[in-house]
């Protein structure tokens, strides 16, 4: 890792533990308020930090006592001035209250991020997981 992408990967961790704390507004800080996302679940897209933070708000509200445990795998970084690019595989693994994992799933993800003000924030999300060609059904798994 050099010095330029420290606070790319300041950011992955940021999430990891939102994520972890099912915490909507520390998870939403690390979005513009113009995010576009084109995330795997439910809807096609979702326009703006708000659309986001309900879907981000669903998504830990559901979760009861559960946990989710965020991993990344294969992080790279394109870094620019005031744009950058990052991708990863991720691993979310959901545990019981008590510590047990329960599931996990993997995706793709890669992001955009935009430099304003001196802060990176991520102006664009993109989740992916291949399709089975002959079941149609999304590859969860790696």
């Amino acid at each position: 890792m050099t010095a330029s992408e420290k606070p790319i990967i300041q950011v992955f961790d940021a999430y990891k533990a939102a994520v972890f704390a099912k915490d909507v507004e520390a998870f939403i800080a690390l979005y513009d308020q113009d995010v576009c996302v084109f995330d795997l679940w439910g809807k096609w897209s979702y326009e703006g930090i708000n659309a986001w933070r309900g879907m981000v708000a669903g998504w830990f509200g559901s979760l009861g006592t559960e946990r989710v445990v965020v991993t990344f795998q294969d992080v790279q970084t394109f870094m620019g001035d005031i744009i950058t690019v990052a991708h990863a595989s991720i691993t979310y693994q959901s545990i019981s209250a008590e510590g047990q994992a329960l599931r996990a799933m993997q995706n793709r993800l890669t992001w955009a991020l935009g430099r304003k003000n001196g802060t990176w924030k991520i102006v664009h999300e993109h989740t992916s997981a291949p399709v089975d060609l002959e079941t149609t059904k999304a590859i969860l798994k790696r």
